[in-house]
């Protein structure tokens, strides 16, 4: 048998070359360290990207969620439903709104939200449904569409800007996926809003931070929406520091009591260059995936499909799933992996089988199909400091492991 070999394979470290550093000093010695001509800047190139007129840069996606949430009037006395399998972010952003979370199992053997239990789970208090791109891929948005707009007569809106919508509105948490495609459209292009994550893990890293991005034909007003992300995101204050710099331009308001999660230009220094790199991020990515699946799939591993014939997800992380082995098992191979120097996780413990969310009455015995995603999923390296070396020794490894715990048994 092939001994395994040993050596240091981090998760997913940051891919900061010297052009970032050299931004964030420029941006350092510039005068400029928070919100300034870098964060409007890279504003611009998000919008241009993505392909919608506008694009706000915040300090994470859990606060541009938060904040559509909240600018929407979403609140006590609301349902917003969101997937059982999914970061804490997704849903707790609904109990910090003061609205009532509502999860939805997976679809079997799916990574995502069950659609038939979706559309059972509107009702009339339903405002918003949050989809997640897991992993980069992009979610099954026609029939998302199809079942609010067949569920359009539950509706009732609450102020101005939902009715506006008459339906129930779609945000999606995208911390995955910028850069994902489905159908000729991209990511920011298809839920009504769409919030991003630039955390030091994401693809495209502004350390921390995030964004969040609107449809273009929706009749909003966009400066007015913009303004309201600029008012929520900095105290409600009517002029930003940038704004005050002119002269004698120092007095402002207090519009309301809001909150504090504005961009920086040091962290939107470090996004203005990896945008710049991100095409070619992206096809690192890619190259990666597939040598993944030319070497695991044959050994029986299931991974999430990224590309296909009508869509290519970001190449976020590469979820797989061992067949016939259940939680114990599971966790013998990332331990194994760790002791031959390769970082794994899993994506995700589903929600139900937190303190957090039992203590508001969930019970993952409601949620079989997430849980089965659960037990066996390992996520694998995946990022692009990674050499085909690198990936080789991975493949190798798990496959060494797994013969070592289950063929021998």
């Amino acid at each position: 048998m092939v001994d395994i070999q040993v050596r240091n394979i981090p998760f997913s470290p940051p891919d900061i070359t010297d052009a970032e550093i050299e931004e964030v000093i420029k941006a350092m010695k510039s005068g400029w360290i928070t919100t300034g001509p870098r964060t409007k800047e890279f504003e611009k190139k998000i919008a241009e990207y993505v392909g919608t007129n506008k694009a706000v840069c915040l300090n994470s996606a859990t606060a541009a969620m938060e904040l559509t949430l909240r600018i929407l009037g979403i609140g006590p006395g609301d349902e917003v439903i969101t997937s059982a399998y999914t970061y804490t972010a997704s849903a707790s952003i609904i109990d910090h709104v003061g609205a009532k979370i509502v999860l939805v199992d997976t679809a079997p053997d799916s990574f995502e939200m069950d659609y038939s239990q979706l559309a059972e789970a509107i009702t009339e208090k339903t405002k918003a449904i949050i989809p997640v791109d897991i992993a980069g891929k992009m979610c099954d948005y026609d029939t998302i569409y199809e079942i609010v707009e067949s569920k359009k007569e539950l509706f009732k809106a609450n102020n101005e800007l939902q009715k506006l919508f008459n339906r129930v509105i779609v945000m999606t948490d995208a911390a995955h996926a910028f850069g994902a495609e489905r159908n000729g459209m991209k990511c920011g292009q298809v839920a009504d809003f769409t919030c991003y994550s630039f955390h030091a893990v994401k693809n495209l890293t502004t350390a921390e931070g995030g964004a969040v991005v609107w449809r273009n034909d929706l009749g909003l007003d966009d400066e007015w929406i913009y303004k309201q992300f600029m008012l929520y995101s900095l105290h409600g204050q009517s002029k930003d520091a940038l704004a005050k710099t002119l002269k004698g331009a120092w007095e402002y308001d207090i519009v309301y009591p809001a909150y504090k999660c504005n961009m920086t230009d040091i962290m939107a220094g470090i996004g203005l260059i990896q945008i710049n790199r991100y095409e070619e991020l992206k096809k690192r990515r890619k190259e990666i995936i597939e040598m993944y699946d030319e070497a695991l799939l044959p050994l029986g591993i299931q991974s999430l499909q990224h590309y296909g014939e009508d869509f290519a997800s970001s190449g976020h992380l590469y979820l797989t799933r061992i067949p016939g082995i259940g939680e114990e098992e599971r966790n013998k191979i990332i331990v194994k992996m760790a002791e031959s120097g390769v970082s794994c996780n899993v994506h995700y413990k589903p929600l139900p089988m937190f303190t957090a969310y039992k203590n508001l009455g969930f019970d993952i015995k409601d949620y079989p199909n997430a849980f089965g995603m659960y037990e066996n999923e390992i996520t694998l390296p995946l990022h692009t400091l990674l050499s085909d070396d690198d990936v080789e020794n991975i493949c190798m490894n798990i496959k060494i492991i797994m013969e070592e715990l289950f063929l021998k048994e």
